[in-house]
C-alpha cells in the first residue's frame, strides 16, 4: 500500500443530518480499512460550486492524499466523473463542473486527469443521483490501496475540462476586480484575491483603500491586521486565515449589512503608482 495516499478528505453540500457522508466512510473503510477518513465540512450551501470550489482550496492545510468534494446541482448523470492529479501529489476528486480546478492551482496545478469509468473499482448498479457512495467513495478507496491513476479510464486533456468556476482576480490599470467565493458563519466576505498579489501591489503599506460594490456601494475600508484593529460595528479589510482576502465587520456582518451574496463582484481602487500591473490575471500558490 503506498501510505501516502491513505489520508481521504471529504467535502460536500450533503448536510449533517443527512446519512451521505457516513455513507461514503463506511464504504472507504470497508474496502481500505487502513485509510485515514476525514469529513472537511458537509455543510457547503447547496449546489454552490463557487463556494465548493472555495473550501476544497484548504486541502492545502491538509495531509497529501485523496479529497473528494461533492457539489452537482442537479446530479447530472451524463456528466463526467473525474480525477485529477495536482503537482503536490494529490488527487482530486468530483464531478467535472470546475469546483475542482481553483484547489488544483493551489496544490501546484494538474498533472494529469482522468475519467471514472473502469467499473471494476467503482459500485454497481450505480445510483442515477449518488454518485458520492457509488462511485467516488470507492475510488478513493482503491486509490489508497495503491491502485494506479490510470486504472480508472481514459485520460483528458486539461484544456477539455470544464473551465474553473471562479478565476484569479485581475488587474486592470488602477483597479483589481474580484469576486466573492465565501461568506463565513461570521458574515465575512472572502475574494479571489490571493496574498502574493496583495503583496505585489503594496497594500500592507496603505492604511485604507476603497471598496465598490456590484451594487454600487462604494466604501473606504481601513486595512487592519485582525477584527479588533476597528471599533466593534466597523468594517474593514484584512488577509483571512486561508491565503486569501476578506472583508469584515468587527462583531458583526459585513455579508448582511451591505447585502453581498457569493459570486458578487467587488472592485478594488487603486489611485497610484501600479502601471506594472495592467492587464494581470494572477494564479500564484498560497504563501502564509
Amino acid at each position: 500500500m503506498n501510505r501516502k495516499k491513505a489520508f481521504v478528505s471529504l467535502t460536500s453540500d450533503f448536510g449533517t443530518q443527512s446519512q451521505g457522508a457516513g455513507l461514503m466512510e463506511g464504504v472507504i473503510l470497508s474496502m481500505s480499512p487502513d485509510s485515514h477518513v476525514i469529513h472537511l465540512t458537509h455543510e457547503l450551501p447547496q449546489f454552490n460550486l463557487i463556494a465548493a470550489a472555495r473550501t476544497l482550496e484548504q486541502v492545502y492545510f491538509l495531509p497529501v492524499g485523496t479529497h473528494v468534494c461533492i457539489c452537482d446541482p442537479g446530479a447530472c448523470f451524463n456528466r463526467n466523473s473525474i480525477i485529477l492529479e495536482t503537482s503536490r501529489g494529490d488527487w482530486l476528486l468530483g464531478p467535472d463542473n470546475g469546483i475542482l480546478i481553483p484547489a488544483a492551482m493551489i496544490l501546484g496545478g494538474i498533472v494529469k486527469a482522468t475519467r471514472i469509468e473502469n467499473p471494476a473499482y467503482i459500485r454497481t448498479p450505480v445510483s442515477q443521483i449518488f454518485h458520492g457512495r457509488d462511485i467516488f467513495a470507492p475510488v478513493a478507496a482503491h486509490l489508497s490501496n495503491g491502485v494506479s491513476f490510470d486504472e480508472f479510464g481514459s485520460s483528458i486533456d486539461v484544456n477539455n475540462l470544464v473551465r474553473a468556476v471562479y478565476d484569479e482576480a485581475l488587474v486592470i490599470d488602477n483597479l483589481v476586480y474580484s469576486t466573492v467565493i465565501q461568506i463565513s458563519s461570521f458574515g465575512s466576505v472572502h475574494l479571489n484575491i490571493k496574498y502574493e498579489l496583495w503583496r505585489q501591489l503594496e497594500l500592507d503599506n496603505k492604511d485604507s483603500i476603497e471598496i465598490r460594490l456590484s451594487n454600487t456601494e462604494s466604501l473606504c475600508l481601513p486595512i487592519g491586521r485582525t477584527f479588533s484593529d476597528v471599533a466593534k460595528g466597523e468594517p474593514l479589510i484584512l488577509k483571512d486565515d486561508y491565503g486569501r482576502i476578506e472583508m469584515a465587520i468587527n462583531m458583526g456582518s459585513f455579508a448582511e449589512t451591505f447585502n453581498i451574496k457569493i459570486g458578487d463582484s467587488v472592485v478594488l481602487c487603486i489611485h497610484s503608482g501600479f502601471d506594472n500591473y495592467r492587464e494581470q490575471s494572477w494564479v500564484l500558490s498560497y504563501e502564509i
